[in-house]
């Protein structure tokens, strides 16, 4: 399911303002990887405003198969909105307009011709707070892919995703039991395997452990670092120290803009900006 399809994703055209400057070339890259990286999901010259306002303003960034990139800056800086933009949830955002061109595997996701819900299916989502269904363990892994229309024997799809969640040995017996009863830190893990069971391309993650303990905290950290063999995994932090653990590339964005974005390890022992270093020794933010 990781594969590339052939044909384009298809739906009828979406309400969403946007403009496509494909004849403009894109504003210089501020990143470096090598020629060999497979790039999954681009932005170039990408513009996202509220109304009037911009919220998101001419980034250009490239995010990489089968590593952790972590989007770091201040409150309100744009990150969540950049992150919401890559699988078009910002659409549920009245008002809300996109400019320049955003690609998943080369194909500019805001075309008429792309279903959002096909591409919401192929680049997954796992949100702030938990928000397991109101139903049973089983219920909320194997309800995603049964009304897609899974062929599969559904539980075994449901243990490989909740084994993939690093969830299983904790709910295996007590699989009809209510989402509800698990702790924070397990509704978390159950949304992680509620996503993957879709079989994603893309993992976005925005701040996923915001809302847990320490304890529960380190064991998303620890599965995230494992998913990213299987998928592209895109992190949203406000957490400098999370970020610096678990991601192999770091963006930071300021103001709506991208001010730096390198391998982790360079971002926070030798980042290239004065704004990346105010930021990331505390100076602000």
């Amino acid at each position: 399911m990781n594969q590339v399809l052939d044909q384009p994703i298809r739906s009828p055209k979406s309400q969403i303002v946007h403009s496509d400057h494909r004849e403009s070339s894109p504003r210089e890259s501020h990143q470096s990887h090598t020629p060999t990286s497979e790039v999954v999901v681009r932005t170039e010259d990408l513009t996202i405003r509220y109304g009037n306002f911009a919220a998101v303003r001419n980034v250009t960034l490239d995010l990489l198969a089968h590593q952790v990139s972590a989007i770091i800056g201040p409150s309100g800086c744009g990150k969540s909105t950049l992150l919401r933009a890559i699988n078009r949830m910002n659409e549920f955002v009245p008002g809300t307009s996109v400019e320049g061109r955003l690609l998943y595997r080369g194909r500019h996701v805001y075309d008429s011709d792309c279903d959002p819900v096909e591409l919401r299916r192929r680049i997954g989502m796992v949100f702030q707070k938990p928000n397991p269904f109101p139903k049973s363990i089983f219920k909320n892994v194997a309800w995603g892919p049964m009304i897609n229309g899974y062929r599969g024997n559904i539980g075994d799809l449901v243990e490989r995703s909740l084994k993939q969640a690093a969830l299983w040995d904790e709910v295996k017996d007590k699989l009809h039991d209510s989402a509800y009863a698990l702790s924070g830190g397990q509704q978390q893990r159950l949304c992680i395997a509620r996503a993957v069971a879709l079989e994603p391309d893309v993992l976005l993650m925005d701040e996923p452990c915001s809302a847990l303990d320490p304890i529960a905290t380190a064991r998303i950290e620890d599965l995230i670092d494992a998913l990213k063999k299987r998928y592209t995994v895109v992190l949203v932090t406000h957490n400098m120290q999370q970020a610096a653990r678990v991601s192999d590339r770091t963006a930071f964005l300021y103001m709506g803009e991208l001010i730096e974005v390198n391998d982790t390890n360079t971002i926070f022992t030798k980042p290239g900006n004065q704004r990346t270093q105010d930021y990331i020794t505390g100076r602000f933010g």
